[in-house]
C-alpha cells in the first residue's frame, strides 16, 4: 500500500480510539468498534482511488454498507474536531491533504 493510505488508515484507528475512550469511557475499543477499524482499513485497501484517494467525505463514491457508514460517520463527527487537541500534527496533515 501507499504511504498515504497507511496514513488514512492510521488517522482512522485514531479517531475510532479517541471516540471509545473520551466519548464512551473505554480504554480500548470495544469489539464492535475494533471491528469497525478493520473494515475501515479494509476499505482503504480496496479503494479505486488509490493514492489520490479523496478525504472519505469528498469521495464520490460511497464504499461503506450503510450501517457501517453511519457508525464511522458518527465517531468521525465527533472525533474529527478533537483531533486538533489529542493530535495536532496528524490533525493538520489529514486537513491540508484534501
Amino acid at each position: 500500500m501507499t504511504p498515504r493510505i497507511e496514513r488514512e488508515k492510521a488517522v482512522v484507528r485514531l479517531m475510532i480510539r479517541l471516540y471509545c475512550r473520551h466519548h464512551l469511557g473505554q480504554q480500548e475499543p470495544s469489539p464492535e468498534y475494533a471491528a469497525l477499524a478493520d473494515y475501515a482499513c479494509q476499505r482503504l485497501d480496496r479503494c479505486r482511488f488509490g493514492a489520490q484517494k479523496p478525504t472519505c467525505r469528498r469521495c464520490p463514491i460511497h464504499c461503506y454498507a450503510p450501517a457501517r457508514r453511519e457508525q464511522i460517520r458518527r465517531v468521525m463527527r465527533w472525533a474529527g474536531p478533537r483531533m486538533l487537541f489529542y493530535a495536532p500534527l496528524e490533525s493538520l496533515r489529514h486537513l491540508l491533504r484534501r
